[in-house]
């Protein structure tokens, strides 16, 4: 092999590596990178590119022969491996939660229940519906906010419990791609829920309705309250896995909860991240962090004599539904998610929630949803506590 063909294949090999790891932020996040799992991507593009350029360039005589094997697997493990150093995926008995996981009390926001806390306009409802009623359904944060829906425009004598389920998010996709729900009130849908759909067949329509914040969320312990988009690129992608990194020198090792796949929470992680693979949730250090299976009670959990850990949530459901008095929701890039910096902007983490059909709404269903984006439907989503699409 002459010297130029080596001398490219050098340059291409490590060009790539390069940016590999400018792809994936190991240069913008370099002085964050605190821990060996986190540094072991790094490890791996330069151990293989290194094994490679060592191959190119070394005399192959009979005698460096189980050098160069020694080498060409050096080369082979790290392009294998890189993959599974990104998510941090070695972790074999892991501990996470089992079981349903724990949720408020929805029976207090109710159609057509006595005290019930759900939101009135100030004026008669301007549509009534009757007959076949739309099958609602949707996330739990969101339950407050369509059930609210149904009790100002449903007519109480066509009016059924099963008219206004609440599962979760997961389970209302579930539900609307296989044509068991009439609309569902969610945020917007994962990768894998889109292609759950498309194989169905679904032809899901996102109408937007209003707007919430995603929020990151401590112990009141921490003293930490502001955290910026990089570090929390960072915590997620397994860069940073320490508190002092962040200037809580007393924090130990950063307990970073996460949701299941495909709940609107972990969808709102998942667009933060965008091409960034998150870390796989390493083994919690005890069981006790388990606690009451709900990231809301577990992001305030003490280990050592410290509050740990950090999650994410929306933020009506973390100041109003389901508060843990215990837990402090940080400042983003010096923002807090007020419904003013909501509405104007400020807050980086806004998102859009939606009422979702399969297929274009019709009837009933049709009437509803342009009643939700009327002046008044959007007055029910304000007084319930989010910021309105308009």
């Amino acid at each position: 092999m002459s010297t130029i063909i080596r001398a490219v294949i050098t340059l291409f090999t490590w060009s790539f590596g390069v940016y590999t790891l400018y792809k994936f932020e190991y240069f913008t996040a370099f002085g964050e990178v605190d821990n060996i799992v986190g540094m072991l991507p790094v490890t791996f593009v330069i151990t293989g590119a290194g094994a490679i350029t060592a191959i190119l360039w070394m005399k192959h005589t009979k005698r460096l022969i189980p050098v160069s094997a020694a080498l060409a697997m050096f080369a082979v493990l790290s392009v294998a491996l890189f993959p599974i150093a990104l998510r941090g995926n070695w972790w074999i008995n892991i501990t996470m939660p089992k079981g349903v996981e724990a949720a408020p009390d929805l029976t207090i926001y109710a159609p057509f229940s006595e005290g019930s806390k759900t939101a009135k306009p100030d004026g008669k409802p301007v549509l009534t519906l009757i007959g076949d009623l739309p099958t609602l359904d949707g996330a739990i944060a969101l339950y407050p906010v369509y059930a609210a829906f149904a009790d100002a425009t449903y007519d109480e004598t066509f009016f059924s419990r099963d008219n206004v389920l609440c599962t979760n998010t997961i389970a209302a996709y579930e539900a609307i791609i296989s044509g068991e729900r009439d609309i569902i009130f969610v945020a917007g849908a994962s990768e894998k829920q889109l292609a759950a759909a498309n194989a169905a067949g679904a032809d899901l329509q996102f109408i937007p309705i209003g707007r919430e914040a995603f929020v990151f969320l401590t112990g009141k312990g921490n003293p930490i309250d502001n955290i910026n988009y990089q570090q929390i690129r960072n915590i997620y992608s397994g860069k940073t896995a320490n508190w002092s990194t962040l200037g809580w020198n007393k924090g130990g090792m950063i307990i970073a909860f996460q949701r299941p796949e495909g709940s609107g929470s972990q969808t709102g992680l998942q667009n933060i991240m965008g091409d960034l693979p998150i870390q796989y949730p390493q083994p919690l250090p005890d069981a006790s962090l388990i606690d009451t299976n709900s990231l809301m009670k577990q992001v305030s959990v003490k280990r050592r004599g410290v509050q740990p850990a950090i999650g994410y949530s929306y933020r009506y459901y973390a100041t109003t539904m389901y508060a843990n008095t215990d837990a402090k929701i940080l400042k983003v890039n010096g923002v807090e998610p007020s419904m003013e910096n909501i509405k104007n902007g400020r807050y980086p983490f806004v998102a859009d929630f939606y009422a979702v059909t399969n297929g274009e709404p019709e009837g009933n269903s049709r009437l509803l949803i342009d009643w939700i984006i009327s002046k008044q439907g959007q007055e029910i989503i304000e007084k319930t506590g989010y910021a309105p699409i308009k």
